[in-house]
């Protein structure tokens, strides 16, 4: 199917949703390489965790998420939107240095690299011509994290997440973000598990920030891309989701 998009250009829906199965399948491949190298399975890394800091990663999560909301929100003014190979150098870089101390570092790292990974989001959304600063874009740029992180790769939620339908009237981003928490906690708590790993604890940190920020780069990108084309083929996202499913859902049947 040939749409035409608002630069009056000729867009092949098809080879578009082609190219974003094939994003949309590679996003996750970093996570295995990043648990072969630290020797386990997600499942596992959170029992490495201290119960003080398991037992309180939900509150955390929503708290950090709620101000890295903010700050990445109003760092638009003042710094503008990176590249995306230089958003993942510097939080591979920061997760290096995070890992390095053990568990206590990754701690103080671990809201820093959150505002980034939005400010990318923030950045991907922008390039598809939504304004970060609307409150449905805002929105979305949180959900993007429900999607299940590198590390615990779930296909089923993944595509659930491009799909689901938050009540926006009445609604506050907090309650978004309340909502989203205990999802995001999981994941961040393997990544400050994986980081917290002895002697390799930089390495892992490096690791686990690329493969965190390419992935949710990635996955901004499935998700904005989406927005975009079910607005220039005037058709409903929740299609294109299907058929993108379609397109994903061998590939991992098979895997």
């Amino acid at each position: 199917m040939l749409i035409e998009n608002a630069a009056t250009e000729i867009v092949d829906l098809e080879a578009e949703l082609d190219q974003l199965a094939l994003r949309y399948r590679k996003a996750g491949g970093l996570g295995i390489q990043v648990l072969n190298m630290i020797g386990g399975q997600a499942d596992q890394l959170l029992d490495r965790l201290p119960e003080s800091i398991r037992g309180n990663l939900d509150g955390a999560t929503e708290t950090a998420l709620g101000l890295a909301m903010k700050a990445a929100h109003r760092s638009r003014g003042v710094i503008g939107d990176q590249p995306g190979w230089l958003n993942t150098t510097v939080t591979t870089a920061m997760g290096a240095a995070g890992g390095f101390g053990g568990l206590p570092s990754a701690m103080a790292e671990l809201p820093v690299t959150t505002t980034i990974l939005l400010r990318s989001i923030q950045g991907v959304a922008a390039e598809q011509g939504f304004d970060p600063a609307a409150e449905n874009v805002q929105f979305d740029c949180i959900r993007v994290f429900a999607s299940a992180g590198p590390l615990d790769h779930d296909d089923g939620a993944d595509l659930a997440f491009l799909t689901s339908r938050m009540t926006l009237r009445g609604a506050s981003l907090q309650a978004l973000i309340a909502k989203i928490a205990p999802r995001l906690a999981n994941v961040l708590g393997q990544k400050l598990a994986a980081q917290a790993v002895p002697v390799l604890g930089a390495m892992a940190g490096a690791a686990t920030n690329y493969a965190y920020t390419s992935y949710y780069q990635d996955m901004a990108h499935v998700h904005f891309r989406l927005r975009r084309l079910a607005i220039e083929a005037d058709t409903a996202q929740d299609q294109l989701v299907d058929q993108l499913r379609q397109r994903v859902t061998p590939r991992v049947s098979e895997s």
